[in-house]
């Protein structure tokens, strides 16, 4: 399996002497969702459009979710909600580059209220969707679920 998707850019024709460029840009999913993208403010980029990090932050919390929910249907456990609040945190790696050295994910879980689900098993599926969560096992950050 793999997944295709289209970044494009076009210049705004400012002098190369100005200093500066746009970095605001596009990206088309294989999916057919085409949406605005930038740089992270702090890198100039433009505040209303998504930026690269973010995207990436995206991607993780995306996935461990739909691994939990996956997990949870498996064993019968009806999830009436999921949200996360996510965060990622610059800093340098081992080889001293700028990286995206931490993502804390904090997600909250709301069962069906006829089941009592106990941290024990909450611990146990929060666990298992990281470790099978396919962004995660892709990224060398640290990664650190919180619930």
């Amino acid at each position: 399996m793999a997944f295709t998707l289209e970044v494009d850019w076009e210049s705004d024709n400012r002098p190369i002497d100005d200093g500066d460029f746009c970095r605001d840009h596009r990206i088309h999913f294989g999916s057919g969702q085409i949406i605005p993208a930038s740089s992270a403010p702090e890198y100039k980029g433009c505040d209303t459009k998504v930026n690269p990090e973010e995207q990436l932050l995206g991607a993780l919390s995306s996935c461990h979710m739909l691994t939990f929910l996956t997990i949870a249907h498996l064993k019968r456990l009806k999830v009436l909600s999921y949200k996360d609040v996510a965060t990622a945190e610059l800093g340098k790696n081992e080889a001293g580059k700028i990286a995206i050295s931490k993502i804390i994910l904090k997600p909250v879980v709301i069962f069906d209220t006829d089941l009592e689900v106990s941290e024990e098993v909450l611990s146990k599926i929060h666990q298992k969707a990281h470790a099978n969560c396919f962004i995660a096992n892709s990224l060398s950050t640290e990664i650190e679920v919180i619930y």
